[in-house]
Order: C-alpha cells, then sequence, then structure tokens
C-alpha cells in the first residue's frame, strides 16, 4: 500500500521550462524511483481555479509560495522519503542526503529552477474508493485530475470539528460522487501544513461538473462548511486544482 505521499509544490520561469520538462519526467523521477519504498510518482500542473473567497491563507514569509507545479511520489510508508540517518548524524558537504547522493551537475541546476519549492511528507490517515475507483489505469497513480488542500486549524476546537467533517461527512460524500476515483485524508510528518486532502477525479471535466454538486445534494452540510471551513488556515494555492501532465493521462 501508498501510505505516504511527498508533495512538492513549486514555480518555474518561462525561460527553460521545456527542457527543465523534459529532465524531470525522463531522468529525474526514474532515477527518484529506483530509491527503495518508491511506489510511483505523479507530475501535475495547477488549473489555476481560485480558492473560495471565505478561505484564509498563510501569511508567514517562511512558507515557500510555489503552486504553479505539484510532483508527488507515494511511498510504501513516510520512512521511505528519509534523508538518511548520517545526513545528521555527521553532517558535512561530503554527506549531501541519501535522496540526493546520486544527483548529477544537470540534476542540481534543473533543480535549482524552481521557484517558492514547498515540501511536505504526509501520511494517509483515511481513504475512501470512489465511484470511477474501478477504473484506474492499471497502477497507483493519482487520477487524471486532482484536488490537494494543505491546511492548519486555527483552534483545537476547530480540529475537533474537522475530525467530524471528513469522518462524518466528506468522506463518504466522494465515495458516492461520480467521476470521483477515490479520496484521502492526509496528516502531515514534515512541513508547514498538519492537514491535508486530496481528491481524485477521472478527468477535469467530471470534476468541473460534479464536485460543485456537493453543495446541492447537501445544502445543510454546505451551510456547516461555509462557516467553518473559515477556521482553516491554507497553504498557498490551496486547495490547487490540477491536471496530470505525467505520466501522460491515457
Amino acid at each position: 500500500m501508498d501510505k505516504a505521499i511527498w508533495m512538492n509544490w513549486y514555480d518555474l520561469p518561462d525561460q527553460g521550462r521545456e527542457q527543465y520538462l523534459s529532465w524531470l519526467h525522463e531522468k529525474y523521477i526514474p532515477k527518484m524511483m529506483a530509491n527503495p519504498g518508491f511506489l510511483w510518482a505523479g507530475h501535475y500542473a495547477s488549473m489555476k481555479v481560485p480558492p473560495p473567497a471565505r478561505l484564509t491563507h498563510v501569511r508567514d514569509s517562511a512558507v515557500p509560495t510555489g503552486s504553479d507545479f505539484i510532483l508527488l511520489f507515494g511511498g510504501e510508508n513516510s520512512y521511505a522519503f528519509t534523508q538518511g540517518a548520517d545526513t545528521y548524524m555527521k553532517p558535512g558537504p561530503d554527506r549531501p542526503g541519501r535522496l540526493n547522493v546520486k544527483l548529477t551537475d544537470e540534476d542540481r541546476k534543473m533543480l535549482a529552477m524552481r521557484i517558492g519549492d514547498r515540501k511536505t511528507i504526509m501520511i494517509e490517515e483515511a481513504r475512501v474508493e470512489g465511484p470511477e475507483g474501478c477504473n484506474r489505469e492499471g497502477s497507483m497513480v493519482p487520477g487524471a485530475s486532482i484536488q490537494i488542500g494543505n491546511f492548519c486549524a486555527n483552534s483545537f476546537a476547530a480540529e475537533e470539528e474537522l475530525l467530524s467533517w471528513f469522518g462524518d461527512w466528506r468522506m463518504e460524500a466522494l465515495g458516492k460522487l461520480a467521476g470521483c476515483i477515490g479520496a484521502r485524508k492526509l496528516i502531515s510528518s514534515t512541513g508547514w501544513a498538519k492537514h491535508g486532502c486530496m481528491y481524485e477525479f477521472a478527468s477535469e471535466k467530471a470534476r468541473a461538473e460534479n464536485y460543485p454538486k456537493l453543495r446541492t445534494i447537501y445544502p445543510d452540510v454546505a451551510v456547516w462548511t461555509d462557516r467553518f471551513t473559515r477556521n482553516l488556515i491554507h497553504a498557498p494555492g490551496s486547495p490547487m486544482v490540477a491536471t496530470r501532465i505525467w505520466p501522460p493521462v491515457k
């Protein structure tokens, strides 16, 4: 099972973008997938769907703001993504970290192109399969269209309400929503946001047509949602709606 996801949000300059994407898909991702515990990879481009106006976003300058692309790696657990004990027990320039030790000069040059690079490792708290779950493309790679949220609650009371919002309604509703492949509720191992969620859809059209219907199918919950979600503080660009650019959608 893929119980953990390493998420990398970032922007890119216009110059050199195509060269970067070719390198990422043809060289970097295969190199990373050779590491033990890595199970899948997916690269997505943001659709730039504006978040609801009621949402609050973090204003901490220490939190990187990249949100044009998101690179995802699925792992057996969060330990698949450690940099290795020696990185911290015996630090130094000759110990670049387990996941970086095989990087070439070209790799480092390409990685340096990322702007506002934000990383987090999240583990799965709960998962539900949707009506389109039987139509996956034959691997663990998420669907052609995804919606990813990363956020913190602003109080202990909001934490408890968040638990009910997902556990008593949201996950079950997504499990019944037309066009939905599945949904995951996530908790952070590393990174700024404590909470996360990832909703998978068969296509961007399926998401755009069906996701808004949750408000009309569950009107009472829509009122609850409008009130409660004001107590969440989102990461930059969250929730992010994105379409998969690698592996290519079949």
